[in-house]
């Protein structure tokens, strides 16, 4: 469904890239009489760590958790953690849904293997998402986690998941650092920061020609992160006049707009959440600046277009996150009545994991883990293989665009 539809849908040849490139380069500033309404996220083109366009190939069809209809297991439970009522609620909520239709496809296809959905409210806080996690391990019926959703929240659960041979995998938590740890129950389902900050910097002095950028991160463990990863990629192409940091809860950013508008660079890279995105590209095209505006996956959503209206025509976002094909799209759609979020298309690919695991029989903690270790798979978003340390054999970014 995934690998013949929207691979080759989306896929750009090299004329579209110059067009892409040259609009970019020349700017996108406000357009005049343009509504939120008239404006989508699209995807254009799929790219490696060093920003290099990669084309799209017919692969096999994606595991489906319906599977053959004829699994059987005891009541078991997998349990989802993310930030449901938070700050950051639209991507958890988008991960818990991801998860759902797959848990719910399952449920209608075997009904002699009933499984249960366990959704966790961190609140978008680290300090809770450690409080949650305990909650988690202490459900014997749980085998398995998809999440926590954000890295922050992962960094604390992670060692209690681990401590309890809990399996969890995140279909959106990017920091580096996540892998680090030396924990063995940690699985990432996308790339990671240091693939998507190296990936979008040679994107843009590359594929977009830049040669000066502002690079400004929100000070967050995600923000900052990702933004020194893409200064040391563009290395004396982010300019030091405007290598700025903020703090997350700044809104007013009449500081820094004549700092960046006297810099006159190519673009502007922001490393943080959408709220601050939209506040910072509106003040920006206010001033008059006509560079380009470029974010990554915290600022992929309908919201960073909603608040920013027509300042956000023409932004580059970057994303480990697939685009959703149209099956999946209207599948979620009939069911929750909304388009999918960025990373739901990796939770239920996730979710698709954990339960086909369920259905193979590895319907203990130790079995579940073991065999998300051994999986080598296709899913709707990309092919599942992992590392020694959780890590994606295989990890490539997304560039989407803001058009009319």
């Amino acid at each position: 469904m995934r690998c013949r539809g929207v691979r080759g849908a989306l896929a750009l040849g090299s004329a579209a890239l110059v067009a892409l490139g040259s609009s970019a380069c020349g700017g996108a500033p406000s357009v005049p009489g343009t509504s939120p309404e008239d404006l989508t996220i699209e995807a254009q083109v799929q790219i490696d760590r060093n920003g290099a366009v990669v084309e799209g190939v017919d692969g096999p069809e994606p595991a489906r958790p319906a599977g053959d209809g004829n699994a059987v297991c005891p009541p078991l439970s997998i349990a989802m953690a993310g930030d449901l009522g938070g700050p950051d609620a639209a991507m958890g909520t988008g991960v818990m849904n991801g998860v759902q239709l797959a848990v719910d496809q399952h449920n209608e296809a075997n009904p002699a293997c009933q499984v249960q959905l366990k959704p966790f409210d961190t609140e978008g806080d680290p300090a809770r998402g450690a409080e949650v996690a305990a909650q988690i391990v202490d459900d014997a019926y749980t085998v398995g986690v998809v999440g926590p959703a954000t890295s922050g929240e992962t960094l604390a659960a992670g060692g209690v998941f681990d401590r309890a041979g809990l399996v969890a995998v995140t279909p959106s938590a990017t920091s580096p650092a996540l892998s680090e740890q030396g924990w063995r129950t940690f699985f990432r389902g996308v790339a990671d920061d240091e693939v998507q900050g190296p990936a979008v910097a040679d994107y843009m002095t590359g594929t977009l020609g830049h040669r000066k950028v502002c690079v400004v991160d929100d000070s967050s463990d995600y923000g900052l992160g990702l933004a020194s990863t893409v200064r040391e990629t563009l290395g004396a192409m982010a300019d030091s006049a405007c290598n700025i940091a903020i703090r997350p809860d700044d809104t007013n950013f009449s500081g820094i707009v004549p700092q960046i508008t006297s810099a006159a660079p190519d673009s502007v890279f922001f490393a943080g959440y959408y709220p601050q995105a939209a506040a910072l590209v509106a003040q920006l095209r206010d001033a008059g600046f006509e560079g380009a505006f470029v974010g990554a996956d915290g600022v992929k959503t309908v919201a960073f277009v909603d608040e920013a209206g027509s300042a956000a025509n023409g932004a580059v976002l970057s994303c480990p996150c697939s685009p959703a094909p149209p099956d999946f799209v209207d599948e979620y759609r009939r069911a929750f009545d909304e388009p999918p979020p960025s990373y739901s298309v990796e939770a239920y690919d996730l979710g698709t994991i954990l339960l086909k695991g369920i259905d193979s029989g590895a319907i203990t903690r130790p079995a579940l883990l073991q065999f998300v270790r051994d999986y080598d798979g296709q899913g709707i978003a990309r092919r599942y293989r992992w590392t020694a340390t959780g890590e994606l054999t295989d990890a490539l970014i997304w560039i989407y665009r803001v058009v009319e």
